[in-house]
Formats: structure tokens, C-alpha cells, sequence
């Protein structure tokens, strides 16, 4: 296959594994909305505090090893059953020590409550530890339907437990319910629909060897949900619960935005740049394609989003969480360099220096850190000015390695985001204004989204942007299978 032939194939994977995923993710966002109108925002601070402590262990059963699998272009097996088996063992530890620490934890925060939380919710990392071994087979053999219907199903069944729960005013453990519900149907879903199984072996050495490139990935996993969780912690201990829930949410829309299709790209990049490593302009084609196109969908996504933050938080969650509102519009911008980092990360990973995406990071979280403990007793919002500093300073130190170890020259960087970013600037020309005309909430919500998509669109089709006849296409393509069938 030629590599114009290649690249299209993989970009046409890309969309399609964000198409797959929309319909799942605007189910979530229909749950999570419903949730928060039910369930007070003191409910939801309480579990921000023992995700803090779930969150951070989890990582060590999803992260590295498992990740390990996909790069290793032999990967058999028994490599499989060692990794499922190493994972599932792991789990458990980490389980009984999570149900031992669960009441010093409760005391810290004084809130008794939090001690049974964590020893319910904790029993998702055992599910964990399965999944994270079937997303692995999945994305290596680039089966990339399942994680749509387990994602839908869970969604979907996981939304309805916490609905049905909240309604009848179980507070904080319609929201537990929901957390386990959707962990375990997604992996239910995935066990029925993949054929994979772990057989009755295992090797230690296996195990070892994926090891020596997945610790680093791991590493790196661990450091950055201890720098993020760090913040929830603090916050949790010195603000209000109601400050950490108004934080916390504000955090939910934009990185239900980023990190989902960013986990659609990330899941297609690297199996598929793995396959070409010793190709690097291969690499280098789809790396810059990547950022291009997905630099395409998300940046105005996020723009809307936080030109839009007051009426939508007004009409979706109701005047009770306006106070989210400053720290949504900050996560928009937050998020917005991890869009094109998660491309070039996957590009230094495929090409086994996952020892270089781990030094970057600690020099990034480092500096997070510094400036967390510089600021976390000023004000909350001093805290978000605080992680644009260690956001910029990570954003720059992705730039050079990319250009030295990729070939993505600094002026190709900029070029390929360019067109992107004047769209944005439009999209905030013509919405934003809207709010200054003193229409209803929710007439100045539909009028500033309809018009600041309307401006991206008219942009993109005069200016012939390449990534927009792509997703056109591809809709177009869509459309017409089903009306064939």
C-alpha cells in the first residue's frame, strides 16, 4: 500500500473510531447532566475526594504493561495471559490496601461517609485490570467497533442505575452505582463480543521484558494523575467540598470533549505508527496528519464551548452550578495543547523511545508541582492560572523532541494548527458579541452556537481547508451506506 493510500486509511480509521464514539459519549453527557440537576454538589465533591485515591491506582493496572502489548510487534499469547494474570494479582493488592487506608482517609477529610465509598468503588480496579489487558487486544488488532458498543452499553446501562438511584435520593451512591455499573458492562460487553481469552499459562520473564518499555509509559501515567489528583486533594482538604465539585465539573465537559477523541486517535495512532517504525517519514506523514485533522475537530469544539460556558451551565445543570462557569472557560484553554500533544506522543512512543516521553514529563510535572504548592493557598482560580505556566512549559518541551526525534520541524507545527486557530478567532468574533444583546439564556445559547458553527463551517468551505473535506466526505460517505441499505 502506498503511503498516500496508508495515511488516508488511518485518517479514515480516526474518524470513524470518533464517529463510533459520539453516540456513546453523547449518552454520557445526557447522564451526567441529568445526574448533576438530582444530585447536590456536595455529593459531588465527596466523590472527587476518593477518586483522588481510586484514580491514581488505577493507573498502575491500565498503564505500561498493557500498553506494552500493543508495541511489541511479536506480542503472542502468552504474553497476553502473563500480562492478564500479572494485572489481575496487582489489582487485588492494590484493592486491600485502598479497604485498609479507607478509614485514616475518611479522618483526614472528616467525613465518615467517604471509608465505605472507597471500599465499594475500589472493586472496580479488579474490573479494571481485566479490561485494560481486552483494550489492548482490541486496539492491537485495530477492532475498533467493540469499544463502541461496550462503551455504549456501559454508558447507557451505567446512566440509567444513577438516574433511577439519584431520583430516590441515594445521593452519593447513585453516583458510586454508576461508576462500577459502567466499568463492569463495558467489560462484560467486550468479553462476550471478543473471542480473546487468557489461557492457563504464564511467564514471569514475559512479564518482565514488556516491562522494561512499559514502566516508563507507567511512569508517566502515575506522575501526571499524581500531579492532577494532587490539585483535587488539596483542594478537597483546604476548600469546601462544594468548591471541589464546582472545580471538578468544570474539568468534565471540556475533557469529555478532549480526552475522548483523543483516546479514539491515540487507540488508531499507535498500533498503526508502531507498524511503521522503522519508517520515519512514514511516521512523521501521519503524525503530521493527525494533529491536522484532529487540531480540525477539537479546537473549535473547545472555542464554543467556552464562548457558550454561562447559558449552557444555566440551562443544562441550572444556577446552582454557576459557579463551574470561570473554571469551564479555563479548561477549554487547558485542554487545548493536550489535542496536538497526544499525536506526537504516540509518534516518540511508536518508535520505542517511550524514555523520552518520560523524561518530558517529569520536567513538566516538576514544575506543575512547584507551582501548585506556590499557589494553592492564594485561591482556587489561582491555581488554574497556575497550571497554564506548567501547561505552556510541557507544550514547548513536546515541540523539541517531536522536531528532533520525528523530523517535525517547529514551522510545520505552527502551519499545521494555523488555519485552525483563525477559525477559532472567528468562531469567538461572531459568538461572543451575542452574549453582550441581552436576549433569554437559552435564545442567547442556541443563537451563539448556531452562528459560531456556521462561521466555521462557511470559513472552512471558502478557504478549501483540506481536514474539512475530509470529515465532510466521510459524513457524506455515512449517509449514503444507509440509504443504500
Amino acid at each position: 500500500m502506498d503511503k498516500d493510500n496508508k495515511s488516508g486509511k488511518i485518517i479514515t480509521n480516526v474518524i470513524w473510531k470518533f464517529a463510533e464514539r459520539i453516540l456513546a459519549q453523547l449518552v454520557s453527557f445526557v447522564v451526567s447532566v441529568v445526574l448533576a440537576r438530582l444530585v447536590l454538589p456536595d455529593d459531588y465533591g465527596a466523590i472527587a475526594m476518593v477518586l483522588v485515591f481510586i484514580n491514581v491506582a488505577n493507573v498502575f493496572v491500565t498503564s505500561g504493561i498493557p500498553t506494552s502489548l500493543i508495541q511489541k510487534k511479536d506480542a503472542d499469547k502468552l504474553d497476553f495471559s502473563s500480562v492478564f494474570y500479572f494485572n489481575l494479582v496487582l489489582s487485588v493488592i492494590l484493592y486491600l490496601i485502598l479497604f485498609l487506608t479507607a478509614p485514616f482517609i475518611a479522618d483526614f477529610y472528616n467525613l465518615e461517609i467517604l471509608s465505605p465509598v472507597i471500599r465499594v468503588l475500589g472493586i472496580r480496579l479488579i474490573v479494571a485490570s481485566v479490561n485494560s489487558v481486552q483494550h489492548s487486544y482490541v486496539s492491537r488488532n485495530m477492532m475498533f467497533k467493540k469499544y463502541f458498543w461496550s462503551t455504549l452499553f456501559g454508558t447507557l446501562i451505567s446512566g440509567v442505575v444513577g438516574i433511577a438511584l439519584a431520583y430516590k435520593n441515594y445521593g452519593v451512591w447513585a453516583l458510586v452505582a454508576q461508576y462500577m455499573t459502567n466499568t463492569t458492562v463495558d467489560t462484560l460487553v467486550l468479553f462476550i463480543t471478543v473471542k480473546w481469552r487468557p489461557s492457563l499459562e504464564f511467564s514471569f520473564s514475559r512479564v518482565r521484558r514488556l516491562f522494561k518499555f512499559g514502566w516508563k509509559i507507567l511512569f508517566e501515567g502515575v506522575s501526571n494523575t499524581l500531579a492532577n489528583e494532587l490539585q483535587n486533594f488539596i483542594i478537597g482538604k483546604v476548600y469546601t467540598k462544594g468548591d471541589l465539585a464546582y472545580y471538578t465539573k468544570g474539568q468534565q465537559f471540556p475533557s469529555l470533549i478532549v480526552n475522548n477523541i483523543t483516546a479514539s486517535i491515540g487507540s488508531v495512532l499507535f498500533p498503526a505508527m508502531s507498524d511503521e517504525q522503522d519508517n520515519k517519514n512514514s511516521v512523521l506523514d501521519i503524525l503530521r496528519n493527525s494533529v491536522r485533522l484532529t487540531s480540525y475537530v477539537v479546537y473549535p469544539m473547545l472555542t464554543g464551548l467556552a464562548v457558550v460556558a454561562s447559558p449552557l451551565i444555566s440551562v443544562l445543570l441550572t444556577d446552582k452550578w454557576i459557579e463551574t462557569v470561570p473554571f469551564l472557560q479555563a479548561f477549554c484553554i487547558l485542554n487545548a495543547p493536550t489535542v496536538a500533544m497526544i499525536p506526537r506522543h504516540q509518534a516518540i512512543n511508536s518508535i520505542g523511545r517511550s524514555d523520552v516521553f518520560m523524561n518530558e514529563h517529569i520536567a513538566a510535572r516538576i514544575v506543575a508541582i512547584i507551582v501548585l504548592l506556590l499557589t494553592y493557598k492564594i485561591s482556587i482560580m489561582a491555581i488554574v492560572i497556575g497550571c497554564f505556566i506548567s501547561s505552556g512549559f510541557l507544550s514547548l518541551i513536546v515541540a523539541f523532541t517531536s522536531k528532533k526525534y520525528n523530523g517535525y520541524k517547529y514551522k510545520d507545527q505552527i502551519k499545521d494548527i494555523l488555519p485552525t486557530l483563525i477559525g477559532c478567532l472567528l468562531i469567538f468574533g461572531a459568538a461572543y458579541p451575542i452574549s453582550l444583546i441581552g436576549l433569554s439564556t437559552i435564545l442567547t445559547l442556541i443563537v451563539q452556537a448556531v452562528t459560531g458553527a456556521f462561521v466555521y463551517f462557511l470559513y472552512s468551505y471558502l478557504f478549501k481547508i483540506k481536514e474539512f473535506k475530509i470529515c465532510a466526505g466521510f459524513i457524506t460517505g455515512i449517509f449514503k451506506k444507509i440509504k443504500d441499505r
